[in-house]
């Protein structure tokens, strides 16, 4: 057989915003799209398209344009999952925290949540082999993002997520257990254990992507054997809440924070008192100064890594600067008691800011080596084929030089990568991606992640890439579904964030974290000709679930009895689980958007990957792979609506089956689309225009039941000019009409902000309600914010009354009315219940601060699903909310 060829699993890519989460875009983010994404695609292709795309990075927001830009469509992702929360303006620090406190004062429902997805989650599932799977790649087990590992030599390993916390190991990986869920902010930015074994945590995950959320500050744990984060542990004051945290060091009695808001220190002996701001490049736009409500407030103190001279610790250098560029980019040190840009004598490291953006330094546990990792803003907007400045070594020790490259995108593609094509070589997202570490007992022995783990054993003279992004450009791969990768070694996930090295039963080993979970390997482990490590080992094993869903769907498992549940993930495309699994399989690959399950049949299934670029089964994607020597052996289709391929439908677009009659659907993108042959649909051209928006509106959420549609848009959706509206007709093309909303969001009016959801009364499709994301004026600081984040109207969405009451300010995302005629609603921070009857709120359950975005009810009313952006998918009674 030959080689299959696959769409590269996607990522979304953001910059910072003002707000409690991370979420704001790159600036200049175009909505061009291509062809509709899904279908076969090569890795060539991609590259292809993002060498048209360079320079569209910048921290500015931009009129969108349609130039079909694949890089810019990916920023663009980023922008909208922050304009959800952030449009009309921007957020002020603390909202998150404040909304979390009032979040844990509700009285809470009976009952608990059950997680059905803490089981091995099989990437390289063999079942599923189909034209748009993922699987054979090599990946094996996944789970969600990890931002930073830490290990120390008595087998214990700390993994810290993007959303669902830090999690312990005590058996060198595997057997993991939650150890920060009573904490307000469950996004890790850096984990680092101290000389004295002391776990330290910096929330707020730094790695600029799109769903990387704001941290609530620094704790520390004394006895992280043992031991779970509380907010008695927190280091210092509140001076770090709302940043994120890149990394922790250590030296001269002091603990560096390199954060989002300038460089900090504080003692490692005393944890009471503030932090000491060290350094900030321009500290008039930090909270509460006189320029912290300017539009690019958020990009201005941006700090990457802090680097100590073993020798002299009063020695430091700062790793300063935006990954986009900024004046301000470069290298810091003291001079004469203020902190000064270094200009020369750094060696081949450079000083230009052009040339310093995103920077990871590592320190050799001898003193005798400095290793730094750097991302070039220069390169990253005018470079096709990387955003990589280089690695370098001090072979001094000494953090100022002089430094030697010994490596650049070039050499890394040549030894061993799996790319190798030019627009997607090694570093193409170097300012999200990187991790560096030094082997303790080795100075010249460096494990170095970018997309994929390089590793070095004679200081970078010569490299092996011993994770390579995938195994399907290789010889060894073959989609046998009796194997699991042909007969190449199983790899890491791609995307690689965090690592450490410690020890397990007398042996060491290098831990690794990266946008599918936890891996490891021995530190001095086999490779095979061609460079690439022969024992990866995945620490993926069920017992963590840090899975970043989109969506849920639900459908009775006609095969098996139970049901089936399916649901979008970022980065690890579409779980499967049916009601006999013990192992999850991934049926699509990519990132999964939202999905549509018949629920009288678990097996037909839509899964949107982005734009509205839907592709349709009847089978769950059963396929042993057998479609690449016939391609009519595959069992799914692309089914796009036009809006696809002129890109006029939101990076996560909505879709959703009529409640009363499963086969008629409604998607939006600047139309309105309807299609009624539900799963049997086999083509694009099936889909028929409803409705037509406008220029520059697009759909924020669709609702149908009993031929009634709700439409909820936003154009412009960012917080220049930011517009919203209801459209409400019916699926046979009568009664279309906007709803006239006030324009300023007053009292009692919906607010101007992001429209995120529909709950229509299955007894009365006329009554609905509707989610409102972002925050209240309180906190939000843009025109029209208004108050609220439930609306009801019993008239169709004619009128509107704010049902609020005693909901935490916290964008909401998502509602369900229940069977009894009760009201469940996602937040950012969980799940809240309104009994049929009552008028104030519930929490239900205690989740720990997790982002639900979609909930769903099980085919026969009984059961709550609900999607965690963080910690998977998780099920409760409803007849136990109330």
């Amino acid at each position: 057989m030959s080689a299959p060829t696959r769409k590269r699993r996607w990522l979304t890519i953001c910059a910072l915003s003002a707000s409690a989460v991370l979420v704001a875009t790159p600036a200049g983010a175009a909505s061009g799209r291509g062809a509709a994404p899904f279908g076969v695609r090569t890795i060539d292709q991609l590259a292809a398209q993002r060498a048209q795309s360079t320079g569209a990075l910048s921290p500015q927001v931009a009129e969108d344009d349609d130039d079909g830009n694949e890089a810019d469509e990916i920023a663009e992702g980023a922008d909208q999952y922050a304009e959800a929360r952030t449009s009309p303006g921007i957020v002020a620090p603390g909202a998150y925290g404040a909304a979390w406190s009032s979040l844990t004062n509700l009285p809470s429902t009976g009952g608990s949540w059950h997680n059905i997805t803490d089981l091995p989650y099989n990437s390289d599932d063999p079942r599923y082999r189909d034209i748009d799977s993922n699987s054979s790649g090599g990946s094996g087990n996944v789970t969600g993002r990890m931002a930073a590992i830490a290990a120390d030599d008595d087998g214990y390993v700390y993994a810290g997520s993007a959303g669902g916390g830090v999690w312990r190991s005590a058996r060198g990986g595997g057997h993991w257990q939650p150890i920060s869920d009573k904490l307000p902010s469950q996004s890790t930015g850096a984990l680092a254990l101290d000389g004295s074994g002391r776990l330290w945590l910096g929330t707020g995950e730094a790695t600029t992507n799109a769903d990387a959320y704001l941290g609530s500050g620094v704790y520390v744990l004394s006895d992280p054997h043992h031991g779970t984060f509380t907010t008695r542990s927190r280091v210092g004051g509140d001076q770090l809440e709302s940043t994120t945290i890149h990394e922790l060091r250590f030296g001269g009695g002091k603990v560096w924070a390199a954060t989002s808001e300038g460089v900090w220190s504080h003692s490692t002996k005393t944890l009471k008192g503030a932090w000491k701001l060290e350094y900030a490049p321009n500290p008039d736009y930090l909270p509460g100064a006189s320029k912290a409500d300017d539009p690019d407030a958020a990009y201005k103190n941006i700090t990457n890594d802090i680097a100590i001279d073993p020798k002299d610790p009063s020695k430091v250098v700062l790793a300063v600067g935006w990954r986009s560029g900024d004046d301000y980019n470069g290298f810091y040190t003291k001079v004469g008691g203020t902190w000064t840009r270094i200009t020369s004598g750094l060696g081949d490291l450079p000083a230009d800011p052009d040339d310093v953006g995103s920077v990871t330094f590592a320190r050799s546990a001898d003193g005798s080596r400095y290793y730094a990792i750097d991302q070039s803003p220069e390169q990253l907007n005018t470079n096709p084929d990387s955003g990589l400045e280089g690695i370098y070594v001090s072979k001094s020790g000494s953090p100022t030089g002089p430094w030697t490259k010994i490596a650049d995108y070039q050499g890394l593609a040549s030894a061993g990568s799996a790319l190798t094509t030019a627009g997607y070589m090694p570093g193409v997202q170097a300012w999200y991606n990187q991790f560096l570490t030094v082997d303790p007992s080795d100075p010249d022995h460096v494990y170095a992640g970018l997309e994929e783990v390089y590793e070095t054993k004679d200081g970078g003279s010569t490299w092996s890439t011993v994770g390579p992004y995938w195994n399907f450009t290789f010889p060894c791969w073959s989609i046998d579904p009796a194997k699991q990768s042909g007969d190449c070694s199983q790899t890491t996930h791609s995307d690689q964030h965090g690592v450490a090295i410690g020890r397990y039963h007398g042996k060491s080993f290098v831990y690794v974290g990266n946008d599918g979970g936890v891996y490891k390997r021995p530190l001095n482990g086999s490779q095979d000709a061609s460079g690439h490590a022969t024992d990866w080992t995945s620490l993926n094993d069920g017992t963590i679930d840090t899975l970043q869903y989109y969506s849920v769907g639900i459908g009775k498992d006609l095969a098996h009895g139970g049901v089936s549940v399916t649901g979008g993930l970022q980065d690890n495309g579409q779980s499967m689980l049916r009601s006999n699994d013990k192992v999850m399989g991934s049926n699509f690959g990519g990132d999964g958007g939202d999905t549509l399950t018949d629920p009288a049949n678990g097996c037909d299934i839509a899964q949107e990957y982005v734009y509205l670029a839907i592709q349709v089964t009847q089978n769950c994607a059963v396929n042993d792979g057998s479609w690449i020597d016939d391609p009519s052996k595959a069992t799914s289709y692309g089914v796009a609506p036009p809006d696809n391929a002129t890109g006029e439908a939101r990076f996560i677009a909505p879709l959703a089956a009529d409640a009363k009659n499963s086969s008629t659907w409604i998607a939006g993108g600047r139309h309105i689309w309807v299609q009624t042959h539900g799963y049997a649909i086999r083509s694009g051209d099936e889909w028929k225009s409803l409705y037509d928006l406008g220029e520059g509106r697009t759909a924020t959420a669709v609702a149908v039941s009993g031929g009634k549609v709700y439409a909820a848009w936003c154009g412009p959706c960012n917080n220049q000019g930011f517009a919203r509206g209801i459209a409400v007709g019916n699926t046979d093309g009568t009664g279309w009409h906007d709803i006239a909303l006030p324009a300023t969001g007053a009292n009692g009016t919906v607010p101007n902000r992001y429209l995120s959801g529909f709950a229509v009364d299955p007894k009365n499709a006329d009554h609905v309600y509707l989610t409102v994301s972002g925050f209240s004026r309180q906190w939000t600081e843009g025109p029209g914010a208004g108050v609220g984040h439930v609306f009801e109207s019993k008239d169709g969405g004619t009128t509107w009354k704010d049902v609020s009451a005693n909901l935490p300010d916290v964008p909401t995302d998502s509602a369900v009315v229940t069977p009894n005629g009760g009201l469940a609603v996602a937040t950012d921070l969980g799940v809240v219940y309104r009994a049929p009857g009552r008028t104030t709120w519930q929490r239900v359950g205690s989740l720990p601060a997790v982002a639900v975005l979609q909930l769903k009810l099980s085919p026969d009313g009984r059961t709550l699903y609900a999607a965690t952006h963080g910690r998977g998918i998780y099920t409760v009674p409803v007849s136990s909310c109330g």
